[in-house]
């Protein structure tokens, strides 16, 4: 009884991770701060979408210990809080890529 519990609190665990991203900005903010720490406003900026928006998806990100926060001043800081989401994420490109080159040759071969 007790595995099935923990099993299933793990299970919860990965579908909120991956609830994360399932929002492509949350995969762009993710991607920009593994070049470098930044404020809401830099994302904002560089992402080209409201601050609002930014901070919205910052805390989703936050609450699922994706990103993690250094105030420095009165500036907050994101930081991107393990590298190997990254990795995860890229794993998960690349597995798109095969399909869509999957899908390719399947219309190739229809013509």
């Amino acid at each position: 009884m007790i595995e099935q519990s923990l099993a299933r609190e793990v299970s919860q665990m990965e579908a909120d991770l991956c609830s994360a991203f399932a929002d492509p900005t949350r995969i762009l903010i993710l991607y920009a701060l593994n070049d470098a720490p930044r404020n809401v406003g830099d994302l904002a900026e560089e992402l080209d979408i409201p601050q609002s928006s930014t901070s919205r998806h910052l805390k989703v990100l936050k609450d699922r210990g994706l990103v993690r926060t250094v105030r420095q001043g009165t500036s907050v800081q994101y930081h991107l809080a393990d590298p190997r989401l990254i990795e995860a994420l890229d794993i998960l490109r690349s597995i798109l890529r095969d399909r869509l080159a999957h899908r390719a040759s399947l219309m190739d071969e229809v013509e």
